[in-house]
């Protein structure tokens, strides 16, 4: 029953929400609105055009968690009109998003040129502070909401890197929370109240949607996590409830694969859906890919975050709940979430196509699961249970994740580059391999090998070389103590 002990003095001592006051904001903005001619290229602007405002993030791995509400969005024109973007609270949680995109809200723009807009950050509901997790002097498990306080008095920045001009049918309009410079530094250790200032701040740029999107740069949002609220006719068009606050519109054709059921007809209400959706030329969101991982909607809850303590000695463990949907667990914010895996299914997310293509035999198991893994978790519990039973997890699938480190070696690997990856100290690869009252499985917790090949997506403006610190999505395996990846995009890194 050691682990069972060891589970407890994790420290809860933090507040995971907070109430904001709200935030008055001006962003130095240049969106085109009105009639006239756009930049001096002689394009006439007149009518609206359909604006798809997507959330995002830069960030290296020192916060795990950063939910956020944006209350009111209204962009200001050159002549002093005022347009109101949305006045209905758009939240998300932007760490999942670190270098990705989701899809918050659709809307209508006239086109022309904006210099100015304000925002409201805040206001309805009880945001939640950013989340560190780490381990305690002692090797006790810490995750703390507290990690700091909001500058007084509140303020948020928007950055506009270049004028946006806002014309065509449908663009794209990302806000993306740059996080370094959002939460000041900080260690993931007692005391950590008040020891950072968050001040949020966001860059605030265009999206050029292509004609088939292929990445977060033109159009596409992959991994977004919800239940399905409601089906039309066929199963083809249906409302997502997401799991960290959006509700997404989508419609499904001929050429959206399915994983995990075998077409539209078998969607249904409650359902859980894991999606890559391609903006559309009219601004609406089509799904490529639909993923169920359970398929059984009764009593159901998932969660979505990163393992943060598995025991060697019995089938429990904790994932933080970055994202989280269902029956139980609603309004706790990103918080540690306890389950029993004695008789779970374990599965591999089928978002990227060329598993079966790496050099090395993927697996993800009960045996080879390590903390720092990116998981999506089912349970069909009516309550939640204490240790060390727990909640029976029903299912637990490997999903993408972001991680941002030094290229330490490049070599080849069949028709793969081999990128050796080296971790900060604070990733939780490194920080939780060594908790007592588990089987440490990692020989170098602090590498990950990064395998690329001609699908992956380069977005990076830094070349990949030795030095080079980069951000690298995609699966991230346990082969027999060494950590390896199977990956979907490279960017741009962040200072660690």
């Amino acid at each position: 029953m050691r682990f069972a002990a060891a589970l407890h003095p994790f420290r809860a001592g933090f507040s995971p929400f907070c109430l904001l006051s709200a935030l008055s904001v001006t962003l130095a903005a240049a969106i085109a609105i009105g009639c006239g001619t756009s930049g001096g290229t002689g394009t006439q602007l007149s009518g609206n055009t359909s604006v798809v405002v997507l959330a995002s993030s830069t960030a290296n791995d020192q916060i795990s968690a950063f939910n956020t509400t944006l209350s009111s969005l209204t962009l200001t024109s050159q002549s002093g009109a005022k347009v109101t973007v949305f006045s209905t609270p758009q939240s998300a949680e932007y760490i999942h998003l670190n270098g990705s995109v989701e899809p918050l809200t659709t809307v209508s723009i006239p086109q022309g040129v904006y210099t100015s807009a304000t925002a409201t950050l805040g206001a309805v509901g009880t945001p939640s502070y950013p989340v560190c997790v780490g381990l305690e002097a002692d090797g006790t498990l810490l995750t703390n909401g507290t990690i700091g306080s909001y500058a007084q008095p509140p303020v948020v920045t928007v950055n506009l890197p270049a004028p946006i001009t806002v014309s065509g049918t449908a663009m794209g309009l990302e806000l993306n929370l740059q996080v370094s410079k959002s939460v000041s530094s900080f260690s993931c250790v007692p005391p950590t109240n008040g020891a950072a200032s968050i001040t949020p701040t966001f860059n605030l740029t265009p999206v050029v949607i292509a004609a088939q999107p292929t990445n977060s740069t033109n159009g596409m949002a992959t991994g977004l996590d919800g239940l399905i609220a409601s089906v039309g006719t066929g199963g083809t068009s249906f409302s997502v409830t997401g799991a960290d606050g959006p509700t997404w519109q989508v419609s499904s054709n001929s050429s959206t694969v399915f994983q995990g059921v075998t077409g539209a007809s078998q969607l249904a209400t409650g359902m859980p859906v894991d999606m890559d959706v391609a903006i559309q030329a009219d601004g609406s969101l089509l799904a490529t890919r639909i993923a169920v991982y359970d398929t059984n909607v009764t009593n159901l809850t998932f969660v979505k975050g990163p393992l943060m303590q598995v025991a060697g000695s019995q089938p429990t463990l904790f994932s933080l709940m970055v994202e989280h949907g269902g029956l139980l667990l609603g309004g706790l914010g990103s918080s540690p979430s306890p389950f029993n895996f004695g008789s779970t299914v374990f599965q591999i997310s089928g978002q990227l196509s060329n598993v079966q293509s790496l050099p090395f035999t993927i697996s993800f198991t009960a045996a080879n699961r390590v903390d720092g893994q990116n998981v999506f978790i089912s349970t069909h519990a009516l309550t939640i249970s204490g240790g060390p039973a727990y909640e029976p997890a029903t299912t637990m699938t490997l999903i993408p994740q972001t991680i941002d480190g030094t290229v330490s070696a490049v070599s080849s690997s069949g028709s793969f580059t081999a990128y050796t990856v080296t971790l900060a100290p604070y990733d939780l690869f490194t920080d939780l391999a060594v908790q007592a009252g588990q089987t440490t499985l990692l020989k170098t917790p602090n590498n990950v090998v990064v395998y690329v090949d001609n699908t992956t997506q380069l977005l990076n403006t830094t070349p990949a070389a030795v030095g080079s610190v980069l951000r690298f999505n995609g699966l991230i395996f346990n082969d027999k103590g060494t950590l390896r990846m199977d990956c979907a995009w490279i960017n741009d890194g962040v200072t660690e």
